[in-house]
């Protein structure tokens, strides 16, 4: 009973919850501790499906007829049966499966992307000017709008021409903020952590929603640091002019799909520390109970094991 609730517990985490989740309206008014909660779910989502095959393959450890637990393959199938023996480790297989699969993910998505910024950094170094005696700070000589920036440990600024001529000075300090912040708060390890997430769940049971909603997270968290260091009608009409400004795969962009959410919740109720309260306690309580799940098995076995 315990590896059923595990399961469904994992099921409704991957799936359901992530749906009602980002539907939601109040994240935008407590960004950053949504994203805490986001990452609670996917953790505890993942710590289910461990705990699943943990709570199966403990049963393989059954009392043999002289009290001891079976610790052999044939002492197992004599107390269990060919049939359930089978069922266990196959349970479990599956279970070290989706570990793998899971850091096999993350390997490749931090690999990868990784790869594509420091491309595309060289070849901004070689056609970009630096400006403004900012070492980090590249402009193209593009007509088009664009900003956004390439994360890392030689993280970059980019800009285009367009968008230096399209913007006042208050606008553009809006702009640089906004990329800025994403640099420092290292966003990108976020978003890196959620795609690694949904590329090792299987299709029919991931979630796309966890990830659009985090990616639109973020982004608030740096309009959030730009509306400090410059009010919200710069950002908002620099937002605008960005918008549609192309984005390399890797950066991270001011503009982009979201922009029209980002504007009007700039015109909207500010931030609220009641609901960032509310939002972090649910996110530990998300994760502790299969914190405690997975420990639990391991425990019972130890104990059983160590007490014969």
């Amino acid at each position: 009973m315990s590896a059923l609730a595990f399961v469904l517990v994992a099921l409704l985490l991957v799936g359901p919850v992530p749906a009602l989740l980002a539907r939601a309206s109040w994240p935008m008014r407590a960004p950053r501790a949504a994203i805490v909660l986001w990452q609670s779910i996917a953790a505890a989502a993942v710590l289910s499906a461990f705990s699943a095959g943990l709570a199966i393959a403990s049963r393989l450890f059954v009392p043999g007829p002289d009290g001891r637990p079976t610790a052999t393959i044939t002492s197992e199938t004599q107390v269990l049966g060919w049939p359930l023996w089978l069922a266990y480790v196959s349970v479990f297989a599956l279970t070290l499966l989706i570990g793998g699969r899971l850091a096999v993910a993350v390997v490749q998505v931090a690999i990868a992307t990784r790869r594509r910024r420091a491309h595309h950094r060289t070849v901004v170094d070689l056609l970009g000017d630096c400006r403004h005696g900012m070492n980090g700070l590249r402009v193209l000589h593009v007509s088009e709008p664009l900003a956004y920036c390439l994360p890392g440990v030689r993280s970059r600024v980019i800009l285009s021409e367009g968008t230096l001529s399209a913007l006042s000075d208050p606008e553009l300090v809006a702009i640089l903020s906004h990329e800025r912040a994403h640099l420092r708060a290292r966003h990108d390890l976020v978003l890196e952590a959620f795609i690694a997430a949904h590329t090792a769940f299987p299709r029919f049971v991931r979630s796309g929603s966890a990830l659009a909603a985090v990616r639109l997270l973020v982004e608030m968290l740096a309009d959030d640091a730009a509306v400090r260091a410059a009010g919200p009608a710069p950002l908002a009409r620099a937002l605008v002019a960005c918008a549609a400004g192309h984005t390399p795969s890797g950066a991270l962009a001011a503009g982009g799909p979201t922009t029209v959410i980002r504007v009007q919740r700039l015109a909207g109720r500010p931030n609220s520390g009641w609901l960032s309260m509310a939002a972090y306690t649910a996110a530990a309580a998300v994760l502790f109970v299969p914190t405690v799940a997975v420990a639990v098995p391991w425990l019972t076995e130890l104990h059983r094991l160590f007490a014969t």
